[in-house]
């Protein structure tokens, strides 16, 4: 009679005494996240604890724009024709998981790759040693390529005296046609024509400078969570300058305009076309956490050979929206943040 006694009260206590080994473990595990102790990473119980987040994301607002016309933006200030609506959204953490993600399946891919530039301020430097470096990596990375052209990049420092801070807006950098006039430009006539007639891309490659990309991390969405009616063409403008030259695409030479002036297109010239992302509830947002200098993200802006969706399926990734946003579990004391992008045709056998 005592054992069955002890038997029943077992099964009976059993689901009271997992819950609170649960909250036992819960405990442990925000002390220890509080304990000053750095390589988290090494426990895999806690990494799992932070695998999302949340972030305002910040689309256009076709609706408030004027009929029938098509909207612009400005590289050299804060200013374009259309309004800009805001919405929460889930993020996904990349980290551990950075596998399951290709440019042709989702359109980014994270890689580790320390690199020999570490603090990217001589310009002469990141062009003569850190373009090879990129071009290296993507031929080992992305099998078939024939050909790579870096035509630019972007350092982007959320430092006081910065020229160009973190773009907080959901885009793609150009359309289609824009990536045929950007091979026109930057490759002679008769081989542009033969390489168009492949398959060609291009391709973002995307690294933190110095610190760990914490503050505002940039956010990827999966291509295969999108429509074709999510993309809204707009215009690009650049002030026109008589001393530009073919290849020159001004990013970074900018002087900021009168704010009074910022909304008047007297003075520019339009030089590319990029895209404007609508919000749709079925997008998947990604981020890698705490991305560091030593890691790259790959992210595919265009791909002549990127299917459509045939009777709603996905087939290779054309594009990958993307913006910066306010991770709201980045530390206060975090540095602000440094990266650089370097812009690259990629030809294929």
């Amino acid at each position: 009679m005592f054992k069955v006694t002890v038997v029943i009260l077992e099964r009976e206590l059993l689901p009271y005494l997992m819950q609170a080994a649960a909250i036992s473990a819960r405990r442990a595990i925000t002390q220890f996240a509080h304990s000053g102790v750095k390589d988290i990473t090494s426990f895999p119980s806690i990494r799992r604890a932070s695998k999302m987040t949340t972030g305002i994301f910040k689309h256009i607002d076709t609706v408030a724009q004027p009929p029938n016309t098509k909207p612009w933006a400005k590289v050299d200030a804060d200013a374009a024709s259309f309004k800009l609506l805001e919405h929460k959204r889930s993020v996904h953490d990349l980290r551990g998981r950075e596998s399951e993600f290709t440019t042709d399946n989702s359109g980014f891919a994270v890689y580790k790759s320390p690199s020999n530039e570490k603090t990217f301020t001589d310009d002469g430097a990141v062009r003569d040693g850190y373009y090879a470096e990129v071009e290296k990596l993507l031929r080992k990375q992305i099998p078939g390529i024939r050909k790579v052209v870096i035509f630019d990049h972007t350092i982007r420092r959320r430092i006081p005296g910065a020229a160009r801070a973190p773009v907080q807006q959901v885009h793609v950098d150009q359309t289609p046609g824009a990536v045929d006039v950007r091979v026109r430009r930057h490759l002679p006539k008769d081989e542009a024509e033969e390489l168009l007639k492949g398959r060609y891309q291009i391709i973002n490659v995307w690294r933190p400078i110095e610190n760990p990309a914490s503050d505002f991390p940039l956010a990827v969405i999966d291509w295969r969570t999108t429509q074709p009616e999510d993309f809204v063409p707009v215009d690009l403008l650049y002030p026109k300058r008589a001393d530009a030259a073919v290849d020159d695409d001004d990013r970074g030479k900018e002087v900021r305009p009168d704010e009074s002036k910022w909304y008047s297109t007297e003075g520019y010239e339009v030089k590319g076309e990029t895209m404007a992302v609508n919000p749709n509830p079925a997008h998947k947002f990604y981020y890698q956490k705490d991305m560091t200098p030593d890691e790259v993200l790959l992210l595919k802006c265009y791909d002549s050979f990127g299917e459509g969706q045939p009777k709603g399926q996905k087939g290779i990734a054309v594009r990958t929206p993307h913006t910066a946003f306010i991770d709201p579990l980045t530390p206060k004391d975090a540095p602000g943040r440094q990266s650089i992008e370097v812009r690259c045709l990629v030809f294929y056998e």
